[in-house]
């Protein structure tokens, strides 16, 4: 069967609920993809390596690789659609295509973002839409790279663990970036360092750190007992003026409307 290649450009995530048919189909994408299991299962191939996928395990399909998928019986999936470069995930998580299997707090995280997908009204507003993917493909993003069954060893003796490297960005996100302590406690000088950064992350540490912090600002907005000062603070911004500023060019409203929903 052919692969469909009929997609409008997709530039930010989506996060849907599917049920897939027992008849085979066919697919290739220009972003990458996330197929985490939710209730029952179904069979994937990816660029020919086939493998079934349930409630404990998930696929990793990078932009661009064909996959045949079917479902067995009655399923339900929740899919992840992920513009490269949208959310702060490490390039090499997409070095080619793999099912995995997934830890309990991640299966937990995928159960609660299908819960909230499925009571979402159909006719919700655009805006409010919009938040939901953000907001569920960051936690969900947040939780696979953590996940040590998601993590890829290092690339020979000289690779990054970049599951460390999210941690340890995660950990000090309110703190300006050293790339110094950070290449020291990684075990390389400076300038290897960020050569093998680039390679791992696709982008150089200062550039994915800045996508790490407002990914994490949209889950402190969720709470309303912070201020914007506070998640401004929080996530490593000066004061509320830089950070709405960066917010701003990055989703196409301020936080403060974000939080909102006011155009």
């Amino acid at each position: 069967m052919n692969p469909a290649h009929s997609h409008e450009p997709l530039l930010s995530p989506a996060v849907s609920l599917r049920r897939y048919g027992v008849v085979e189909a066919s697919d290739v994408h220009d972003y990458h993809q996330i197929v985490l299991g939710l209730d029952g299962s179904m069979e994937m191939a990816v660029d020919g390596i086939g493998q079934r996928i349930d409630r404990r395990s998930a696929w990793l399909v990078p932009a661009g690789a064909r996959h045949d998928y079917a479902g067995i019986g009655e399923n339900r999936q929740l899919v992840l659609d992920l513009p490269a470069a949208s959310l702060a995930v490490p390039e090499r998580l997409f070095d080619r295509a793999r099912a995995v299997t997934i830890d309990a707090s991640l299966t937990l995280l995928v159960r609660n973002v299908a819960a909230s997908a499925a009571g979402r009204a159909p006719t919700s507003h655009a805006l409010d839409a919009h938040r939901f993917h953000w907001d569920a493909a960051a936690r969900l993003c947040a939780a696979l790279v953590a996940d040590p069954n998601t993590t890829l060893p290092a690339a020979g003796l000289a690779g990054l663990d970049y599951a460390r490297i999210d941690r340890w960005l995660r950990a000090h996100l309110a703190e300006p970036l050293r790339i110094a302590d950070l290449a020291a406690h990684c075990g390389f000088g400076m300038r290897r360092f960020h050569q093998l950064f680039i390679e791992a992350f696709g982008e150089t540490p200062h550039r994915y750190l800045q996508r790490l912090r407002l990914d994490t600002a949209l889950a402190l907005l969720n709470d309303p007992r912070n201020t914007l000062t506070d998640v401004a603070l929080q996530v490593g911004f000066g004061d509320q003026s830089a950070f709405t500023h960066a917010f701003t060019r990055r989703f196409g409203r301020a936080p403060g409307q974000w939080r909102t929903g006011r155009h």
